[in-house]
């Protein structure tokens, strides 16, 4: 009897199923991989809860999961510089590589990219072979997993500017808020200071370095940010707002210094009321971000050389088979990262 691919399939909203299906053969340019682990972020659980996700809107059944590793099985025509036995992070989107976003390098600017269709959360996966980065032998399979929303981290620092000697407030210490903590002290912020509703949360920012941490207690705005402001000795240069809750992307631009930059990282309602006034006349630009256009090999170099230690950020794994179980614990709210292990051989 031949291997079937197990998958974790969302088929529409609000259901999620284990599903056997074939296992696809690499085309030209193209790998397959068997997938060791997927990281279950925000996205995954809207798109499963919401059944949409921003203009995405599920109308066919989907495999879930986009923040991937594992290991070659088999190379396509073309690919010369990956080899069977490779281990490899995997970036999840696919563009058309021909519009004129793409041929700038925005390519998640992309019209037409095929995103979150591609899902990850399989035993076996057929994947362009330039969107697969060979990991080191220092850096392991769920670390290269991570490099997904670490990527998310490294372009939104990017987008905001941040070198050496500046203040930043990061809103949010959920996966993503602590990924930029990380990488805005890898681009060498002098401080760092985080703010959660979640004080467990805050712990974990401060075991990673975070400066100063600060618990939301108050729906106060203006208050929270003043809070903010006295903790980093005065307004932030760059503010990362990694939450998407109304009240923090308000706070956010109260606590950002006349000049500065607030980054939107966090995604949440569609229509929000911010101090636009406020962010006008003082000059603070509101940036968007999206995704990690050509960042997967600064993150991979920031973990292969000791600057970014992902590993504290998996506090909880689960078998492929116990997919359901993971998203469940992740809606639930428990721990940072949920790691789903789809290669049955290592739970």
């Amino acid at each position: 009897m031949s291997e079937a691919n197990l998958s974790a399939v969302v088929v529409e909203k609000g259901k999620l199923i284990l599903e056997e299906g074939p296992i696809p053969q690499p085309g030209k340019h193209e790998v397959q991989l068997a997938i060791h682990s997927v990281g279950i972020c925000g996205t995954d659980v809207h798109v499963l809860t919401e059944g949409s996700l921003g203009k995405f809107m599920l109308t066919d059944p989907m495999v879930s999961g986009h923040e991937a590793s594992g290991t070659v099985r088999q190379v396509g025509e073309g690919v010369t510089h990956l080899a069977v036995g490779d281990r490899v992070a995997v970036e999840p989107g696919i563009s058309c590589r021909y519009c004129t976003n793409c041929k700038a390098g925005r390519y998640y600017l992309c019209p037409h990219l095929e995103y979150p269709v591609h899902g990850l959360m399989c035993r076996y996966k057929v994947h362009p072979a330039d969107l697969c980065y060979k990991l080191p032998d220092n850096v392991s399979l769920e670390e290269g997993a991570l490099l997904e929303p670490l990527s998310v981290a490294v372009h939104a620092c990017s987008r905001a500017g941040i070198t050496v000697g500046y203040r930043v407030f990061i809103s949010g210490a959920g996966t993503i808020g602590l990924v930029c903590l990380l990488a805005a002290k890898a681009r060498g912020a002098a401080k760092v200071i985080i703010s959660d509703v979640n004080a467990k949360r805050l712990e974990v920012a401060q075991q990673m370095g975070a400066h100063v941490t600060v618990h939301v207690t108050s729906r106060d705005r203006q208050a929270m940010a003043d809070q903010v402001v006295g903790a980093l000795g005065g307004h932030a240069d760059v503010t990362m707002e990694c939450s998407g809750a109304e009240a923090a992307v308000q706070t956010g631009i109260y606590a950002t210094k006349s000049g500065g930059v607030m980054v939107q990282v966090g995604l949440g309602a569609d229509m929000i009321t911010i101090p636009l006034v406020d962010a006008a006349l003082r000059e603070v630009d509101i940036r968007g971000t999206n995704a990690y256009p050509n960042c997967y090999p600064t993150a991979l170099s920031m973990v292969a050389s000791g600057q970014v230690n992902l590993k504290p950020l998996v506090t909880h794994r689960y078998s492929l088979e116990q997919a359901l179980e993971a998203f469940e614990a992740v809606k639930k709210g428990e721990g940072i990262k949920v790691m789903v292990k789809c290669d049955k051989t290592n739970v």
